[in-house]
């Protein structure tokens, strides 16, 4: 092919080398631009070199002003006048100042010298009683003189403001700065300060005040820069200044600015007349606003500033405008405090945001002391407004930490990341506290007077007895009329949000200071029910009228009532929970004896529509924001109250609350409860959720052990909606498979309605509902080949009769979760020889049986049995002593959980106590009658001892004795040098009760619990309370069911239903004493009891074989009968019956059998 040519003609004729039409406007366009790049740059380079001429310029002129300024003050004795000081001082003073050191952000030492000088003299001049050299009399000059007057003074506010900012005693030249800022703040506070002018009259004072008020209002304003710079100077200092000048008249140059810095703070509030009732003047609003943004968000203010200044700023007259300010503006001012500090706090950072220290530093200053809400002048005139701030910034806190995903158990070491602000940070202590400079404290304890009983009662005793009934969140916050109302709705949104927070942010006890001092306080939690009982049955409440949201005369009587009971409360109430106790309900004996004639009644109910809350059947999501605010502190404190409640004041003196109160309770967090879990519940339900779900436990599992409500109460709330059992053990296996380990939301489904609330379905049906979790596990582990065929994988052990616990403790123990495997058995006998047998599930039954009889019999020490009537299983705990003893222990659960898995019944029944620990509940004090009654006895001696209980010589000691050896255990640190005082006996009480509940037995629980779980899903257990568990391992009641015995046996040998002798056997089954069913069937199948599902789920079946004799026909009308004894194979739950002819034969025979303690024997 031919080279392309060197000079190529396109076929039009135009040259190849022509550019292109489009690459010619580009290039053109190109070259505009850069000629108008070009213009822009030599434009830009002129206004560089103006602005550099005029800073040059401007700069050495300032230079040379102060030069002569200087000279001239050098001289000045002789020329001083209010004009020379404003033409000849101020004017070129506030020139180079702010060309030298304003616009640069830095003060020099020149710089520092000409202020203190100009400073010194101004205070010379407006000190002065010569009208001529007061500097202050130009204000009632001429209209020019008075605007330069005003102009120069705002200049000067701006540079002390200024220099305020940028003090720093750390510096090399802190005293000279100490002493600018000083004269400087002087200065300000001076010319504010209408009293200390020296030249005032009766002709200019109008002028005067004018002047004031105008400075004053722009000191409020933002322009000033004075609060942000205050902000700057107090984040400087250290928190612990305040101890450190408690009680002390200071007279430095450090107290004495922030003296002034914070007269300067408040001058607007105290200028500017306030009236605390009424809507605040426009100037003071600037201020309040900024007072807001820049002083209450500072953190630690109170601990940073000296105590003898506190008390100006907890005036009414400084904070009213401010919780109205924030009322009024919130979103507004919410917004700016993002962006105090210059830029907004970033959520993924661990810090306190600005409105949750200003929501600390308003509890601290508006009830930093009870004196605070009482004394005149301080807060208590402004409780509705200080209420309803709290409730705002407490909700905007909230919602911080919701959107930055700050929870409960994310916060569990919260106090230990926790920065303050961008200026200070936060060091970890290890006891949760955090250390800023040489303060040791958190920032939970700014919230310490919310716990404190008398904040309670003053907001009780200031609630309107004559509100509306719609309480906060429907207050019109632009009428500033409804900022004087305050309910008990209110106190209740306070309390609520005030639980929250310390819960996330209060790691170590989380809310329990609240709920200590809310539980504790007569009168509250019963009207608080009031309250909400008002709300949740409208017009169908029988103490519907005694609520303090009722008419107004009805209102008022409650009102009083609560005030005497608050008149009347123990000042040590918290210590004497008795006395408290009795206050709560304010009932008489007669009461009493009525409320007991209705209960007798309700108990006997079996309507279940009674117990279904229509206003709840719809969750969380059907009742209003105040009813779900009242429902979360109402269970919160009430659950808390319970677990120190004990069965007398329960049961007997009914305190707080009647029995029949209690089943309305019971009936409202039932269906609240179930309907929530039953629909989709967000997050935002989540605290209410958690708090209705634990006081719905605890009154659920009081019931259990003494019942006082109907059982249709509890199945009340699913009886139409309630789920197949199949249905319902899918979808709580299927949730709790796909749920995330660290998923902290409400359960969404059913699902979460079986574990969380197995009582609304039937005991039967929690039974066959256990079977069909195991059945489903066996699925699934067939599935993932764990079982591949009849026999395979199963596990083969060697047992000796006489050392059955050790042969199967060393064989088995170690096998965990395979332990769900088969079991094949072979016996050796006392002998030392094999046994004969093939074992196909029965040699495994009967070894299962012989090892608990075996090993959970008192004589082997590893469990013994209470000291009730029932006698039933508790852990030894002298078995810790033993060889292997928790082991052993960590072996029976294993054995107890193959059991449960396979269905096989074992005749023991365990403590009350030590099933909940199984459970995963926890055990209080008044559990222990179930345990040791003597000591529950004794310890209700000590609590209601009318004496001094030092007289019985009681420290906070046990004494334990093991194998011949006494151990004494301290209930707390030092307790045997601690005496039981009236002052401490409650806490010795529930120490006493938590170490025989809790703390004796944990050991022993964990690996027992730790076995059972090898085998048993711990999901699985929490669908029954602790009877129920007893009933589940070893059957139904202690009778037996004839016909259904009957209907499910079957019959080997040559016996048939039709059969002679088969016919006597029922006959006398029927005629047995309940007790005597018992023991045949223990002698048959090794347990008394029938299973709980009947009898059908028998494995193996309840079989009768056939015995032959040689008895003669006619013994069945006189002569000798067969002899024979029967006798049973429990292994395969089989009874050997001889063909008796005679019933009384028969009869006497079995009952023979059955009360000689043998079985296989008597073969």
């Amino acid at each position: 092919m031919d080279e392309p040519r060197k000079h190529q003609v396109s076929l039009r004729g135009a040259s190849a080398r022509e550019i292109s039409r489009d690459a010619l406007l580009e290039k053109v366009s190109q070259e505009r631009e850069q000629r108008i790049y070009a213009r822009r740059a030599a434009a830009a380079a002129v206004l560089i070199q103006r602005v550099w001429r005029g800073y040059n310029v401007t700069t050495k002129e300032a230079i040379r002003l102060q030069a002569e300024w200087e000279t001239l003050m050098k001289n000045h004795a002789d020329l001083m006048s209010g004009t020379w000081i404003s033409t000849c001082v101020l004017r070129p003073f506030l020139f180079f100042i702010s060309h030298l050191s304003t616009r640069h952000q830095k003060i020099s030492s020149r710089d520092l010298s000409c202020m203190q000088c100009c400073f010194k003299i101004l205070l010379e001049s407006v000190n002065s009683t010569d009208s001529r050299k007061n500097f202050c009399s130009l204000v009632m000059g001429t209209l020019e003189e008075r605007r330069t007057w005003t102009y120069q003074v705002q200049k000067l506010v701006t540079l002390s403001a200024f220099i305020l900012a940028e003090c720093d005693r750390s510096c090399a030249r802190g005293h000279d700065f100490l002493v600018v800022t000083s004269l400087a703040l002087r200065l300000v506070v001076f010319l504010t300060d209408l009293k200390g002018w020296k030249i005032t009259t009766d002709d200019n004072l109008q002028d005067a005040d004018a002047a004031v008020k105008g400075l004053v209002c722009f000191l409020g304003s933002q322009k000033s820069s004075l609060y942000a710079s205050i902000r700057k100077y107090i984040n400087k200092l250290d928190p612990s200044y305040s101890s450190k000048t408690n009680n002390i008249v200071q007279t430095d140059d450090t107290f004495l600015i922030i003296a002034s810095a914070i007269t300067l703070a408040i001058r607007p509030f105290n200028v500017i007349k306030v009236d605390v009732t009424g809507p605040s003047p426009y100037g003071v609003s600037y201020a309040a606003e900024q007072y807001c943004l820049f002083l209450l968000t500072i953190p630690w203010l109170a601990q940073r500033l000296p105590a003898i200044l506190l008390p100006a700023l907890k005036h009414t007259s400084v904070l009213s405008p401010c919780l109205r300010m924030l009322l009024i503006s919130r979103d507004e001012i919410f917004t700016k405090m993002s962006y105090v500090d210059g830029s907004k706090v970033q959520h993924s950072s661990k810090v306190i945001p600005p409105v949750g220290w200003a929501l600390a530093n308003i509890v601290c200053l508006a009830a930093g002391s009870e004196s605070d809400f009482t004394d005149p002048g301080r807060m208590n005139q402004a409780y509705p407004s200080y209420v309803h701030v709290v409730i705002t910034l407490a909700d905007n806190l909230l919602a911080w930490f919701d959107s930055v995903g700050w929870t409960e158990k994310e916060n569990e070491d919260f106090l230990g990341n926790i920065e303050t602000s961008r200026e200070s940070s936060s060091i970890a202590s290890p006891e949760g506290q955090t250390k800023y400079g040489s303060l040791n404290m958190s920032y939970i304890d700014l919230f310490r007077p919310v716990h404190q009983q008398w904040h309670l009662k003053k907001l009780l005793a200031s609630t309107d007895g004559d509100a509306n009934r719609h309480g906060t969140t429907t207050l019109p916050l632009n009428e500033m009329e409804q900022f004087g109302v305050l309910e008990l709705l209110d106190i209740a949104h306070f309390y609520s949000y005030m639980l929250r927070i310390f819960a996330v942010l209060n790691p170590s006890t989380k809310s329990l200071p609240v709920l200590n001092m809310l539980a504790f306080t007569p009168g509250f939690l019963g009207n608080l029910w009031e309250v909400l009982e008002s709300f949740i049955f409208p017009g169908n409440n029988p103490t519907a009228g005694d609520s303090c949201l009722g008419t107004s005369k009805v209102s008022r009587k409650k009102k009083d009532g609560v005030d005497r009971k608050l008149k009347q409360a123990n000042k040590d109430g918290v210590n004497k929970w008795v006395n408290v106790l009795h206050k709560f309900t304010g009932k008489s004996q007669a009461e009493d004896k009525q409320t007991d004639s209705v209960h007798d009644d309700q108990v006997g109910d079996d309507s279940s529509d009674v117990w279904d809350v229509e206003s709840l059947r719809g969750g969380p999501q059907g009742v209003s924001k105040n009813t779900l605010y009242l429902l979360h502190l109402f269970c919160a404190t009430y659950s808390h109250l319970l677990l120190v409640l004990d069965d007398i004041e329960f049961y007997e003196k009914q305190v707080p609350f009647t029995l029949e109160q209690q089943r309305r309770i019971a009936s409202i967090l039932n269906t609240l409860v179930y309907n929530g879990l039953s629909h989709s519940v967000g997050r935002q339900y989540k605290p209410l959720m958690d708090s209705a779900i634990r006081c719905l436990h605890l009154i659920y599992e009081r019931d259990c052990r003494h019942q006082f409500c109907p059982p249709v109460l509890w199945l009340s709330p699913a009886r139409m909606s309630r789920p197949t059992v199949a249905v319902a053990a899918r979808t709580h296996e299927a949730l709790f498979c796909s749920l995330r380990a660290d998923d902290d939301l409400t359960v969404q489904n059913m699902g979460s309605v079986v574990s969380a609330t197995p009582h609304v379905f039937p005991f039967e049906e929690r039974v066959q509902m256990f079977r069909e979790f195991i059945n489903i596990d066996k699925v699934s582990r067939k599935m993932a080949g764990e079982v591949t065929g009849p026999g395979s994988r199963s596990v083969e052990i060697v047992v000796r009769r006489g050392h059955i616990v050790e042969d199967g403790f060393r064989q088995l123990n170690s096998l965990g979760s395979r332990l769900k495997s088969s079991i094949h058995v072979s016996f050796v006998s006392e002998s030392g020889l094999p046994e004969a047998g093939l074992d196909y599930g029965g040699l495994s039954k009967e070894f299962l049986t012989d090892i608990s009889k075996e090993a959970f019999s008192p004589q082997y020490g590893l469990f013994t049995q209470t000291s009730t009537s029932d006698r039933l299983l508790i852990p030894n705990a002298a078995a810790r002593y033993l060889e292997n003893g928790i082991q052993m222990i960590e072996f029976l659960g294993r054995v107890v959980g193959k059991a449960l898995y396979e269905g096989i019944l074992l005749d023991y029944s365990f403590s009350h106590v030590f099933v909940q620990k199984l459970l995963g509940r926890y055990s209080f004090l008044d559990e222990l009658s179930t345990l040791d009654p003597e000591l529950y006895r004794n310890l209700m001696y000590v609590k209601h001892y009318e004496g001094d209980v030092k007289e019985l010589c009681l420290d906070f000691t046990v004494t334990e004795e093991s194998f011949g050896k006494r151990h004494i255990i301290e209930l707390k640190p030092g307790g045997k040098d601690v005496n039981v005082t009236n002052e401490n006996k409650m806490q010795y009480i529930h120490a006493m009760a938590d170490y025989k509940l809790n703390r004796q037995m944990l050991r022993f629980s964990n690996a027992f619990y730790r076995g059972l779980t090898d085998l048993i899903s711990p999901s699985w257990l929490k669908l029954f309370n602790a009877s129920e568990f007893n009933q589940l391992l070893s059957g139904g009641n202690h009778d037996i069911d004839v016909d259904d015995l009957r209907n499910n046996t079957r019959y080997t040998g040559g016996y048939s239903e039709g059969s002679r002798t088969i016919k006597l056997f029922w006959e006398v089954m029927k005629g047995f004493e309940p007790k005597e069913r018992c023991m045949l069937l223990k002698f048959v199948t090794s347990c008394s009891r029938a299973p709980l599902l009947g009898f059908k789920y028998l494995q193996p079946s309840f079989t009768i074989h056939k015995v032959a004799s040689d008895a003669p026909l006619w013994a069945t009308i006189g002569g000798q009968d067969v002899e024979r004894l029967p006798s049973a194979s429990t292994c395969y739950n089989t009874l050997k019956l001889p063909t008796y002819k005679r019933l009384s034969t028969l009869r006497a025979k079995l009952l023979y059998a059955i009360s000689s303690n043998a079985g296989f024997e008597l073969s």
